[in-house]
């Protein structure tokens, strides 16, 4: 029995890549030196990997920021605009990523997405007409050799030319059949080169299988890997999926020449009767995602053992695999020095994982393995209770929840009357998302509170000169709607469930959400309730400064929940409905106490939306859209409800998303160039919306007539009178000075426009 994983956390244990990469974006160090750090951090991660016993090591699923784009670039899938700046390798490569402005020219990074069904975010490569794609980089290859050199033999990853594909957004006439050829091309060149060097297995990722597939989808995945295992040779070739079963494919994919299949037996839940049903080939290798690349619980090593054990019983060669990447869990528990021990035996990071497989190995080759001392802690856990966890009167409140609670009265355009002439708003009222930039005082004054060096009211004291600073900044700019700031928040998510019970909070348990981005997910432990207001007072205090309205901001609990770490021993409804309630509590205390509009974010909506359509009612969007209404259907008419949605795909649910009926939704739109407007006026969507005119996520500033262009093709398709205007997201990651410059143009650019079309209204 052999040992593998898709991938592994690359910022590093304590995050020095990301430290490294940002001091390098800010001219602090040279790129030498980051190019030293990342060495060190890749060298770590295989001789860690190689210590656990994993026989089968991944070697090109580091990134400086996105894999997705590393494989782009490795076949020349870079557009001209970002090449006519003529900076270095990496400096385009960053170009991409984060956008460019300065001497070399002013161009907008690529669009970013949400990774499947993860809270990781991908970059969107863009294929031009003229594009030559074939193989230019080295990086695998690289990669691959300074393993070796340390006496580890890797398989490189790259994902795979069916998936690479199907992500690319094509920006000419050109689509996906006319770059089919020169794509099996490229990956030929790239097997051809392998086969040249040490390289034993070579891994093709490829997520995409496990989507709803057509025929046409089908033929193409047959036509490309018919043609590239024709030229293996020697070289054995792994495809790997994940995040869901392979049930439209399974066929064709057990039938073409692969050596070895990845499947996910955590989230494919047709998996098991797929082989059951159709078999599986003598002469291939079956990758087995048993351990959970997406949560942190300790795994069941007694249902692993089973598959593992009907597996071998069914003579299937098995390799014992992670489900998905470890990127998507924190890199080791052993930074972990504040939890109890009572907590932490049920958590598994990633170096535990790794551990978790090396002795998945012992026990499966045993001929029994009930007594092994391994097995009998693992049984013992999972046959404990855990402490703290169930909360009688928070199920009983669940349960008591009727149809009523999920419906606000009047209807939408009645409230919409109502606001209207509450609120008095301009045409193309400006607003921001909520958060301002987390300057380094305020991430001082909050870590200084943390550690017991200032006493509460100087935490206090200091975040509400913070807030009357933001207020007075807002009004300088000229911003209709305004925000308190969120200077107490470390995360919109952790903040909230540090007021919440059922909730466990890690001290480094990072994990990257895009580039240099980590968030770090708290653990919900046990049901969910209130204990007493979270954020009141601080939005009762901005509101007191300020004639113009004050939105009150909270985190949905659809987000709460999906950038958690969930249980696993109750229902995805059953929690989503306990935050609910919370944020519901919440919601009526602001109002009482006078705030007027409340934001109540939903950015990861889509996150955990089944990737089968078929799914997507049954599963998830009718309790997700239900618990979001449970937060809001109990508010006065004239209370108007905002939320916050970005990086997904959301064309596809626009239906869904004006059934959570709110009063004003605002989504990401700069970076996917505004594509979501054709689908919000197909469907005639009736809530006011706010496509975000500017993207946050670039230190690049916006000028007022970029502004002004989106606004206008905006107005193509959506009512002036339903228009809000925004950024795309929150401003906590951005510098002072960027923010400042954009917001000013945003402001003019909105009054611009408002002048030319008054007339029209």
């Amino acid at each position: 029995m052999l040992t593998s994983i898709i991938g592994f956390p690359r910022v590093g244990n304590l995050r020095e890549l990301k430290f490294a990469t940002e001091k390098y974006f800010k001219h602090q160090i040279s790129q030498e030196r980051l190019q030293t750090v990342a060495k060190e951090i890749r060298e770590k991660q295989w001789r860690l990997l190689k210590e656990n016993g994993i026989d089968l090591i991944p070697s090109n699923d580091f990134s400086f920021y996105d894999t997705l784009l590393d494989s782009a670039a490795l076949f020349n899938i870079i557009p001209s605009r970002y090449k006519e700046l003529n900076l270095s390798d990496l400096d385009t490569y960053f170009a991409m990523s984060r956008g460019y402005q300065g001497d070399h020219g002013d161009v907008r990074a690529l669009a970013m997405k949400k990774w499947f069904n993860t809270n990781y975010h991908y970059m969107v490569p863009e294929i031009e007409d003229d594009t030559e794609i074939k193989l230019t980089g080295t990086k695998l290859f690289d990669e691959f050799h300074e393993a070796l050199h340390l006496g580890i033999l890797t398989k490189p990853v790259i994902t795979g030319p069916f998936t690479l594909l199907k992500l690319i957004r094509y920006t000419g006439e050109k689509q996906l059949p006319d770059f089919v050829e020169p794509m099996i091309h490229a990956y030929e060149d790239l097997i051809s080169k392998a086969q040249g060097t040490e390289i034993s297995w070579i891994q093709f990722d490829e997520p995409y299988l496990v989507h709803d597939l057509s025929s046409d989808d089908i033929a193409l995945f047959k036509k490309i890997y018919t043609l590239l295992l024709a030229k293996k040779g020697n070289l054995k070739v792994l495809v790997q999926t994940y995040f869901g079963d392979v049930r439209d494919i399974y066929h064709e994919l057990t039938s073409l020449d692969f050596d070895g299949i990845g499947l996910d037996f955590i989230e494919g839940k047709e998996t098991k009767s797929l082989i059951k049903k159709e078999g599986f080939p003598k002469n291939k290798l079956l990758f087995v995602g048993i351990v959970n690349g997406k949560n942190i619980w300790k795994n069941h090593y007694g249902d692993s053992l089973a598959t593992i054990t009907w597996l071998k019983n069914s003579e299937i060669s098995t390799v014992i695999n992670t489900s998905c990447s470890l990127l998507h869990v924190p890199y080791t528990l052993k930074n972990e020095t504040k939890l109890d021990a009572d907590y932490t035996k049920h958590f598994a990071f990633a170096e535990e994982k790794l551990e978790e497989l090396n002795e998945l190995k012992i026990l499966s080759d045993l001929d029994s393995y009930e007594t092994h001392p391994a097995f009998i802690k693992n049984l013992e856990l999972f046959s404990s209770k855990r402490k703290n966890s169930y909360d009688p009167e928070v199920s009983k409140r669940v349960s008591e929840i009727t149809d009523q609670d999920f419906t606000r009265l009047p209807d939408f355009f009645e409230r919409e009357k109502i606001q209207k002439d509450v609120f008095k708003l301009p045409l193309l009222s400006t607003t921001t998302i909520g958060s301002f930039p987390q300057t380094l005082d305020v991430k001082t004054n909050r870590s200084a509170f943390r550690k017991g060096e200032i006493s509460e009211s100087e935490y206090v004291d200091f975040n509400r000169k913070k807030i009357a600073e933001c207020v007075k900044l807002q009004e300088e700019i000229g911003l209709d709607v305004l925000v308190h700031g969120e200077y107490e928040r470390n995360d919109m998510v952790e903040y909230f469930g540090q007021q919440l019970n059922g909730y466990l909070f890690t001290e480094k348990a990072w994990v990257q959400s895009y580039g240099t981005r980590c968030v770090k997910p708290p653990i919900i432990w046990g049901d969910v309730y209130r204990k007493s207001p979270i954020t009141v007072e601080w939005s009762v205090y901005a509101q007191s400064l300020t004639k113009k309205p004050m939105k009150g901001m909270l985190t949905g609990p659809v987000t709460i929940l999906n950038w958690s770490f969930p249980r696993e021993d109750i229902s995805t409804q059953e929690m989503m409905y306990q935050i609910g309630l919370a944020i519901r509590e919440e919601v009526l205390e602001l109002e009482a106490a006078g705030v007027r509009i409340i934001q109540i974010d939903e950015a990861a909506l889509r996150e955990k939306l089944p990737l089968r359509r078929a799914d997507w009612h049954s599963d998830y969007l009718n309790f997700a859209i239900k618990a979001f209404r449970l937060c809001h259907a109990k508010v006065k008419p004239e209370t108007q409800i905002h939320t916050h949605m970005c990086y997904s795909e959301f064309e596809d649910i626009i239906p869904e998303i004006d059934a959570m009926d709110a009063d004003v939704i605002t989504f990401e739109a700069s970076r996917s160039k505004l594509t979501i407007l054709d689908s919000l006026m197909a469907h005639h969507f009736e809530t006011e919306v706010g496509p975000g005119v500017y993207d946050i996520h670039s230190p690049r500033i916006p000028s007022v007539e970029e502004i002004e262009a989106a606004l206008r093709l905006m107005l193509d398709k959506i009512p002036a009178d339903h228009l809000w205007v925004n950024p795309d997201c929150g401003l906590k990651t951005r510098g002072e000075t960027e923010t400042v410059a954009s917001l000013k143009n945003m402001v003019q650019a909105a009054k611009n426009i408002r002048n030319e079309c008054k007339g029209d209204i």
